[in-house]
């Protein structure tokens, strides 16, 4: 590219644009429209100034690796609105009544009418329109009842699993108030599961935080803003909703107190407990029982008792139960409540995960604290954070405890019949899939959830799903098990979709799933025979020996203790000689 500057006879100045040869453009100007002329002569480069490379601003200089930048190349679209002419619409009644008739007969006289069927019923024409359309209507009842255009047919599809196992995620539920704040527990309504109640609150001590947690109720296909912003007096550690009315929701606070909320109500407690009747640490669980009226419920704290409440009467509790599980009947002896597990199947069962690890089976049919206390199982190494019966076989059940997951059976009382791996993280929960009897899911403090199918592998989980940064703490399954939701620690909601592999059931799995069951049962039953069958040997060996073998054996030990004293006894008569010698030879 080049220009030429150039001045015609009339004075102008044409300025001559040149592109490759080939473009050529020429602007013309008159001469008074530039200016003073200007007088441009040749001279020699000056320098004016000069700049040293300076060596220690290259250390300081940042390479930029690697360089990203956006392009945009979409195809730009106009958009255009027209408002249409408004339709104006008007409701009418309209009286109707019984047409088709000839006129020489009346409707309200029922001999016209008889007489009148009769002669049209002996008509040729009418039973052959009646046979056709008959006919036709035979088909169509055949065809409904061979095909049900509702029925998924091929649900079964995955005998071989060939569909593998994947979890997308639906939807993020965030709230600005609510960040780095623990959503620690998660509840869905019953009445279309559309809605899920999420309790916040910090269990980590730190005096500086006092104030209050707002816990919200979220719409799961609006996940910018929550439904319902909940205003406890003090944070809510749980939250469940009501089972027959389903816009009540039970929740327990940070200070020991519960309360309940209602929907229709506003975003305040309409019924909340004495402070005075409460419990005296945080309430850790709160669940609903199954009654005739839906208003009973069961709550249980940190300071070892239970209580069972009436929300016709929350002035105080109906009944207690102080957990000791060493029965000296002392509160100071109970001990401390982290889980409660409820299954209306079973109304008058309920277990108990205590922060020293173990889980305990309790009934509500006697009347003394004592007799209330069933089975003791050995649990965990550390603190139950969850435990559910099996939503198939309600005598097995999970808990979650410190970095294993272990199944269990009430028939065995003394282990386990099936345990993960120990993990490289602390798990936090875990839950059945109501869909799949085979398959649950756990969650750890690495922020990854891990999907468990008995069926496929037992020795490792299945699929492992990497969700966050922070901790998991919590989860909760949608009663079809389509859906399941997952609480962060940073305050954060997931809502994630499970694939028809791991939600759909197979025909065949809840009888080999069964099966398996029985069979590790019967397993760890013979197992925990054999071993109380040595151990009762070892005491029948002790007791049969005479007692003179007891006695010979006594004195040879007494024999040994005694040669052992004297000689320890010698050497120290040799050590003090020999001390007093050493003295006398620097006094002298």
């Amino acid at each position: 590219m080049y220009c030429v500057l150039a001045q015609n006879k009339n004075g102008a100045i044409c300025f001559l644009l040149s592109l490759n040869m080939d473009i050529q453009y020429v602007y013309t100007k008159k001469r008074n429209q530039l200016g003073r002329p200007t007088n441009f002569s040749d001279r020699p480069a000056e320098i004016l100034a000069e700049i040293i490379p300076n060596l220690n601003l290259l250390q300081e200089f940042i390479y930029r690796d690697p360089v990203e930048i956006g392009v945009q190349n979409s195809i730009q679209l106009s958009e255009h609105e027209v408002n249409t002419i408004r339709y104006n619409t008007e409701s009418k009644g309209i009286n109707h009544t019984e047409g088709g008739w000839p006129k020489d007969v009346n409707i309200q006289e029922q001999d016209q009418i008889n007489r009148f069927r009769k002669k049209i019923e002996k008509d040729e024409f009418y039973l052959n329109s009646l046979y056709r359309l008959i006919h036709d209507l035979e088909i169509d009842i055949k065809q409904n009842n061979a095909i049900d255009i509702h029925q998924i047919y091929f649900q079964n599809k995955i005998d071989d699993y060939d569909e593998p196992f994947n979890i997308k995620t639906i939807n993020l539920y965030t709230y600005n108030s609510n960040i780095n704040q623990m959503a620690n527990h998660i509840s869905w309504q019953p009445d279309g599961q559309r809605k899920i109640a999420v309790s916040y609150c910090n269990f980590d001590f730190n005096p500086i935080i006092i104030n209050t947690i707002d816990s919200l109720v979220w719409d799961i296909e609006n996940p910018n803003k929550p439904e319902l912003i909940l205003k406890p007096n003090s944070s809510l550690s749980t939250v469940e909703f009501n089972q027959k009315d389903t816009y009540q929701i039970l929740a327990g606070c940070l200070n020991g107190q519960v309360c309940i909320f209602d929907l229709r109500k506003g975003n305040t407690p309409v019924e909340q407990s004495l402070i005075e009747y409460s419990h005296r640490e945080t309430v850790r669980n709160a669940l609903w029982l199954q009654s005739k009226t839906g208003t009973e419920f069961f709550s249980a704290a940190a300071d070892g008792k239970i209580y069972w409440w009436d929300t016709k009467k929350m002035n105080q509790p109906v009944d207690k139960l102080v957990l000791d599980l060493e029965k000296k009947e002392r509160s100071q002896y109970a001990s401390a409540i982290t889980k409660l597990e409820y299954d209306s199947s079973i109304p008058t069962k309920f277990m108990v995960g205590t922060e020293a690890g173990r889980i305990v089976l309790c009934t509500r049919k006697a009347k003394i604290d004592a007799e209330r206390i069933n089975v003791i199982y050995p649990g965990h190494s550390g603190p139950i954070y969850s435990i559910q019966r099996h939503p198939f076989f309600h005598k097995t059940f999970l808990s979650i405890g410190d970095w294993t997951l272990r199944i269990w059976s009430e028939e065995i009382r003394d282990d386990y019949i099936f345990s993960t791996k120990p993990s490289k993280y602390y798990l936090t929960d875990a839950q059945w899939c109501p869909g799949r009897p085979g398959v649950f899911i756990s969650s750890t403090t690495e922020g990854s959830i891990h999907v468990w199918d008995l069926l496929f592998k037992q020795d490792q989980p299945a699929l492992t799903v990497k969700l966050s940064e922070e901790a998991i703490a919590c989860l909760s399954f949608q009663e079809q098990g389509r859906y399941i939701a997952c609480g962060t620690k940073n305050g954060n909601v997931t809502l994630m979709e499970l694939s028809d592999s791991l939600c759909i059931l197979d025909r065949n799995e809840k009888q080999l799933v069964a099966t398996m069951f029985d069979r590790e049962t019967r397993r760890t039953h013979l197992l925990e025979t054999r071993s109380r069958f040595k151990h009762d040997k070892q005491i029948r060996t002790i007791t049969l020996r005479s007692e003179e073998e007891l006695n010979e054996e006594i004195s040879q030990s007494t024999e040994q203790f005694w040669s052992i004293i004297n000689k320890e006894k010698k050497k120290l008569q040799d050590y003090l000689k020999q001390f007093e010698q050493e003295l006398n030879l620097k006094e002298n």
